[in-house]
């Protein structure tokens, strides 16, 4: 029984840990693959509409 309980307990981790880790592959892969050029857009054009603005909060040096 103890044996079962061991098996058991592999493979449910495996299992668990196999497809917790496929989302975090896949997303990786499919960003490298199919981002291209626009990798980061949204950053760019967010950083662009920034500028001038005066820095707030923080310490002063």
């Amino acid at each position: 029984m103890v044996e079962f309980i061991m098996d058991f307990a592999i493979v449910a981790l495996l299992i668990i840990g196999i497809t917790a880790m496929m989302g975090a592959i896949t997303n990786g892969i499919g960003s490298a693959l199919f981002s291209g050029r626009k990798r980061s857009e949204f950053v760019d054009q967010s950083a662009k509409f920034q500028v001038g603005w005066k820095q707030v909060g923080g310490k002063k040096k």
